[in-house]
């Protein structure tokens, strides 16, 4: 049993695309320095949870908490001025900027932190190489690093990162997720939304599994069966 409060509290969250609503009641909670992973199918409201707790959906104020502050439905510059950095599905790369000022603007509000372009640079050395190319002629894996090298920047309390391994090569996606223990020593707590769930299995301590806008499970990764997680996964 945990004796510290969670650094992030989602309680009964509800969340719209217009009309159509994409999230009925959530709840989950994130500890500090802590891996948490978001799976479930296309549809399943995984990216409106990362939406909701960035600012860039509205939210009632008390159905998100960051470290005892009702935070639910600021404006998304305000959330990441309290510590959330997120990094968005299809990386949201600057294509007119070099890789190295892209990294820079993750910078402009930087927290006090660990993270500078060097720290950065010794995180992910094939940026430091490529620094002054334009973010376009990076592969994916690599668009992959400067997009959470970007996010770093911010010194973020909490890292929110959408779909890391969409659309990258397995050995792509072992080696950014080889990065996640030095990110999470720093003391930043990380929430991995993923549809690659034997990946998110790996690197996160706990889970939580969406289902048509419901947490269908939760647990510790280390406990759950491969059929707990199919059966919530596909509501079966």
């Amino acid at each position: 049993m945990r004796e510290t409060a969670p650094l992030l509290a989602v309680r009964g969250l509800e969340a719209f695309y217009g009309d159509i609503q994409a999230l009925f009641g959530v709840s989950i909670d994130v500890f500090h320095g802590e891996a948490v992973a978001v799976i479930g199918a296309n549809g399943a409201g995984k990216s409106a949870l990362l939406k909701s707790i960035a600012g860039l959906l509205r939210a009632r104020p008390d159905a998100i908490v960051l470290d005892g502050s009702a935070i639910g439905g600021e404006p998304a510059h305000a959330v990441a001025a309290r510590g959330i950095a997120l990094v968005p599905e299809g990386r949201g790369l600057f294509p007119s900027l070099s890789v190295e000022e892209n990294l820079l603007i993750g910078g402009q509000r930087r927290r006090p932190g660990p993270w500078t372009l060097p720290r950065i640079y010794e995180l992910f050395p094939v940026l430091a190489e490529r620094r002054d190319l334009p973010s376009t002629a990076l592969s994916g894996g690599h668009q992959q690093m400067a997009a959470l090298g970007r996010a770093l920047m911010a010194n973020p309390k909490l890292l929110l990162c959408d779909e890391l391994s969409l659309g990258l090569a397995p050995i792509v996606v072992r080696d950014i997720y080889a990065r996640l223990p030095a990110i999470l020593s720093e003391g930043t707590a990380v929430v991995l939304v993923e549809q690659d769930v034997v990946q998110a299995l790996k690197a996160a301590a706990r889970v939580y599994c969406l289902q048509e806008g419901r947490v269908a499970l939760a647990g510790a990764a280390k406990d759950l069966s491969r059929e707990q997680i199919a059966a919530a996964y596909f509501g079966v």
